[in-house]
């Protein structure tokens, strides 16, 4: 159950299709995948809803920190191959890696604030790439991460490379993704694929906790954070060192940069505004 804290705040939601629900606590919005029959399979509307969700909660100074869910028994299994068959039947040549997964996980990992993936159940194929490329997964002790992009001969979008061997390190990524075995929650957490397991019953729970602490951060340090690590795992030593002192500099000129500082000589608490 949530926090008394977490409940005690205004809860606004929003359904942007029947495939996508936006619900906003306080500064925290989770974003629901809800397709629960078809364990949140992407389907072209869903794809569409989820950009436009993660696009609003992106551009949106009153959300400070984002969680990504899915309903039901599955976290999300990637592409719907039903609707994926019919284009294969038709001859027609899919183009919903460059319009649709590639988007939405540019959205995720250039996202200005901190977005947490509460992992309920199966993650595979593209599913497994969003969770990938949030910057904390929390997953539920019955789940289930799957690669499974080699099941189905076909190699990995959504910025499953990029993001797992950064994670995992190039030889395991490697046997991931060619093997495609499901990973228990636990065996996930022992080779840092995820950063806890929770049991199920308390995964929302804990990943709004957690979110909620985020949000109440120095949220334009944790995006300057984002940015770097992405810089420093692509370029060489000498970009990285200049891209930090300019981000430095950029964040000394914040008033949450003087804030804290303040705070800290007067051995109080900060409190973060984002500017």
């Amino acid at each position: 159950m949530p926090s008394p804290r977490h409940l005690a705040v205004a809860t606004r939601r929003s359904q942007l299709s029947d495939t996508v629900l936006l619900e906003r606590s306080g500064a925290v919005a989770t974003v629901t995948l809800n397709r629960p029959e078809a364990l949140n399979a992407c389907t072209v509307e869903l794809k569409v809803a989820l950009l436009d969700a993660l696009t609003r909660v992106g551009d949106d100074p009153a959300v400070r920190a984002v969680v990504i869910t899915g309903a039901g028994r599955g976290f999300c299994v990637g592409q719907d191959l039903r609707e994926h068959a019919d284009l294969l039947a038709a001859g027609t040549e899919s183009t919903t890696v460059r319009d649709h997964f590639n988007p939405i996980v540019l959205a995720i990992t250039t996202m200005p604030k901190p977005v947490v993936a509460a992992i309920n159940g199966v993650a595979a194929g593209a599913g497994a790439s969003f969770a990938f490329g949030c910057d904390f997964r929390l997953v539920a002790d019955t789940a289930t991460i799957r690669p499974a992009f080699a099941a189905v001969a076909l190699a990995p979008d959504t910025g499953g490379s990029w993001t797992l061997q950064r994670l995992v390190g190039y030889g395991r990524a490697t046997a991931l993704l060619m093997l495609g075995e499901s990973i228990s929650a636990e065996h996930a957490l022992e080779m840092g694929l995820v950063n806890a397991v929770v049991p199920e019953g308390q995964l929302l729970a804990a990943a709004a906790e957690l979110a909620e602490r985020l949000a109440q951060g120095p949220t334009l340090a944790f995006a300057a954070i984002k940015q770097a690590l992405a810089a420093g795992a692509a370029g060489p030593l000498t970009d990285a060192l200049e891209l930090e002192e300019r981000l430095q500099r950029d964040l000394g000129r914040t008033a949450d940069h003087f804030n804290a500082t303040t705070a800290f000589l007067s051995k109080q608490v900060p409190r973060f505004e984002g500017r």
